[in-house]
């Protein structure tokens, strides 16, 4: 019996499908089709700048199967050195999210620094509730994490 090129497609989708539902969410969160962790964003400028700053692919690092860039060779020597202290909570991925047990990406752009460790939001609306209890949710989403990404 041949395979039409539909049913050989469909045959490929009932073989992948259970796969695909049951595969997990990478620890550090990239979008779809990068493998850029934070956006390009520089991590290391969110504790010595205070602010969102864009990295430069000429000062990259892999680092947990994503690429870090940094605005400068600095940043990016301290983060070489102690990754731990400047890779954001839950791999990035929303911090109120994770605390409700679920996942969704962490904007760069809503973030905040809470006893040394950075968090990062999924927008401005997820962060006023962030905000709210922030030492509550913490405490929440240390439990949760990793098991979330499951």
């Amino acid at each position: 019996m041949r395979l039409t090129l539909i049913n050989r497609f469909c045959l490929a989708l009932f073989i992948l499908l259970p796969s695909l539902a049951t595969a997990s969410e990478p620890e550090i969160y990239t979008q779809l089709f990068s493998n850029l962790a934070l956006e390009g964003y520089d991590t290391v400028a969110y504790f010595d700048q205070n602010k969102p700053v864009k990295g430069e692919s000429k000062y990259s690092h892999k680092y947990k199967d994503a690429v870090w860039q940094f605005s400068s060779q600095e940043n990016l020597d301290k983060f070489v050195v102690m990754p731990k202290e400047y890779e954001p909570q839950y791999g990035g991925y929303c911090a109120w999210l994770v605390a409700n047990g679920d996942t969704a990406k962490g904007d760069p752009h809503y973030w905040s620094i809470e006893n040394g460790k950075l968090y990062l939001n999924y927008d401005a609306d997820i962060q006023k509730k962030w905000l709210v209890d922030k030492t509550g949710l913490i405490k929440k989403g240390d439990t949760m994490w990793p098991s979330v990404l499951n």
